[in-house]
């Protein structure tokens, strides 16, 4: 039987844990990406860490013995690390790319491969195609150990963690936001990131910060369906006047109000601009998926920002960040970078930000919110990811691409657009998307309308319609 077919998505290659995402098909990886390093430098140094998922330490040791194997050396995270750590890692010790072991928000029967680049986020799609188109069917797994591979100098342990608490020590006065009036609590889903506002701000409300490989069975992926006992926490205790939530791997984002109603990544987005623009006085141009808010347009355009809209995948953000002067790059899955850090996705960083934000303005974040209102007008967006088989997705949209779908029950549109996906803007102001997941059986339906029964509505008409 010949291997399987090895695929970088959106994000990365992310497969179910021992039927495709084995230790054999991990090598083939490493292997692969050890001679692309190889390729770009005769003496390569490389990040590798893994998040809190079933098996992280044992891919991590596989990766890191082919590395080694084949004269890459290894600075190896101590302990289970985030996303962001390691790309912030690759940027501030001069590495050539970095590696995760990680399958960010996916369900926990899965696992991944994450490529980060010099620059200190996603390496460049380019990167990654030469990286796939390398791997090969056969590979050696080296026998030798960890602790050989240290005595020959080619592996190096580094605490990313410390490295990265310093640095945000250095970019906000955790002394203020101690003392903040507004207190906050915190949900890092059994993620990797749980440690970090543990540390920083001890008088948090903590939920989830334990070590769970299996995230108590549910995806670590921080939506308001996924977030139950964090928006009643917040409901329910009226000291708490901000709730942060980060996925497994710690480089998305969610948030909820004092109210207990949730901040969508599209609010977060333009609070991020609202603060850094209006109030701290930064330019720069902001870069979106194509599955955000067109409300985001509105408001750049009342402050006078350019906009651009990419393809899906944060990798097309961050290429961009990297060449020009961007101010907030962000998706509609939470995944939003800032000037100022790292053009990667930091759901912390992003968190603490508009933390920072309230203890300045001495503004809830409902108030903040408001304040975006008055610009860009009221909107309610959801989300439904509807469990298909891929054959039944790849149909549908090829359907929806062929524009076979006129309406979707009462729900008419005025243009489509197909950057990546199908995007429907309706005749009543709001739009609606199709795109199919390039890592899971899913198929994603976006939505937005002009109140909560609305956007449902139009979620129902369009599962009626093309289901």
């Amino acid at each position: 039987m010949l291997p399987d077919k090895i695929k970088f998505g959106t994000d990365g290659w992310r497969a179910i844990i021992a039927l495709d995402f084995t230790v054999y098909n991990v090598a083939r990886v490493a292997q692969a990406q050890a001679e692309w390093l190889l390729q770009q430098d005769n003496k390569p140094v490389v990040v590798v860490g893994h998040d809190c998922r079933f098996g992280g330490e044992l891919f991590t040791e596989t990766v890191t013995k082919v590395f080694c194997s084949n004269g890459v050396k290894v600075l190896l995270a101590k302990g289970y690390v985030s996303t962001p750590m390691i790309s912030m890692a690759v940027l501030h010790l001069k590495a050539h790319q970095g590696t995760v072991i990680t399958a960010s928000h996916n369900p926990p029967t899965y696992n991944g491969y994450k490529l980060k680049g010099a620059h200190g986020g996603p390496s460049s799609p380019k990167d990654i195609a030469e990286v796939e188109a390398l791997i090969k069917d056969d590979v050696t797994i080296p026998a030798q150990g960890l602790i050989h591979w240290e005595q020959q100098g080619l592996l190096e342990y580094v605490d990313l963690e410390q490295l990265y608490i310093d640095y945000l020590q250095q970019k906000f006065d955790f002394a203020a936001l101690n003392k903040s009036p507004f207190k906050i609590a915190y949900d890092a889903m059994f993620g990797s990131g749980q440690n970090v506002l543990r540390r920083l701000l001890p008088n948090a409300v903590l939920l989830h910060c334990d070590e769970n490989p299996g995230f108590h069975g549910q995806a670590p992926e921080p939506l308001d369906r996924n977030l139950q006992e964090l928006a009643k926490t917040m409901a329910t205790t009226p000291e708490l006047k901000i709730g942060l939530a980060t996925d497994g791997d710690a480089d998305r984002i969610g948030m909820y109000d004092e109210d207990g109603h949730f901040v969508d990544a599209h609010n977060i987005i333009l609070l991020l601009i609202h603060y850094l623009h209006k109030y701290k006085g930064l330019m720069g141009k902001v870069v979106i998926a194509f599955s955000v808010t067109d409300r985001v347009k509105k408001l750049c355009e009342a402050y006078g920002l350019p906009v651009e809209v990419t393809a899906i995948g944060f990798k097309y953000i961050s290429e961009i960040m990297i060449k020009e002067d961007v101010l907030v790059g962000g998706e509609e899955s939470g995944g939003i970078a800032v000037k100022g850090h790292i053009p990667e996705r930091d759901g912390i960083y992003d968190g603490i930000l508009l933390y920072e934000f309230m203890t300045k303005s001495g503004k809830t974040l409902k108030q903040l919110c408001e304040e975006v209102y008055e610009i860009t007008g009221r909107f309610v967006y959801d989300r439904n990811d509807l469990h298909v088989e891929n054959e039944k997705k790849n149909a549908i949209m090829a359907k929806a691409q062929n524009n076979e779908y006129p309406k979707f029950g009462k729900y008419t549109f005025n243009r489509r657009e197909t950057i990546d996906g199908i995007k429907y803007h309706l005749d009543n102001g709001g739009w609606l998307m199709l795109r199919a997941s390039g890592t899971e059986p899913v198929l994603r339906v976006y939505a937005e309308g002009n109140s909560k029964e609305e956007t449902l509505d139009i979620l129902n008409a369009v599962k009626a319609t093309i289901l």
